[in-house]
């Protein structure tokens, strides 16, 4: 799933305007434009269209954890240069502190089922002999699920 798919839909499920969004990428300590923020969020067939880098998306996504869960102590965490799905699976869960259960519940709601023992394998590291990849359609049902959790009225 691209990047910036997953921003839009971020943006669209918790209603932000351009200046939360820049708040949330400041609370993980990046500074974003307007007009950067604006070519992210534009149509890929759009000439003006930029896409986000991993460490961007990482950055709101360590941002949105800080805004939802409260500042950590100590050094904000670096945002990664590399981001599978697995990892924006597991920071969006995170950030609105979904329990496994609650992760396979939120998957449902857009009728996608998923076991506990499935959902595991996508938090656990690489090298282990049980993790498996996050598909693409995996994230888009998880974010999908959320819209209909969080927004329900729009559906």
């Amino acid at each position: 799933m691209q990047k910036n798919d997953v921003l839009k839909r971020l943006r669209y499920i918790l209603d932000l305007g351009d200046d939360q969004m820049m708040d949330i990428f400041k609370l993980a300590e990046l500074d974003v434009s307007r007009e950067t923020l604006c070519n992210w969020l534009k149509s890929d067939d759009d000439p003006s269209y930029v896409e986000c880098e991993a460490v961007e998306l990482a950055s709101f996504l360590n941002g949105l954890i800080t805004l939802k869960r409260g500042k950590r102590e100590g050094e904000t965490p670096k945002p990664e240069k590399y981001l599978s799905n697995n990892k924006i699976l597991k920071k969006l869960s995170i950030a609105f502190s979904l329990r496994s259960e609650e992760v396979i519940d939120v998957l449902s709601m857009a009728d996608f089922n998923l076991s506990k023992h499935e959902l595991s394998a996508f938090f656990r590291k690489k090298e282990h002999k049980n993790y498996r990849d996050c598909k693409a359609q995996v994230l888009r049902n998880f974010l999908m699920g959320l819209q209909i959790k969080l927004r329900p009225s729009n559906n």
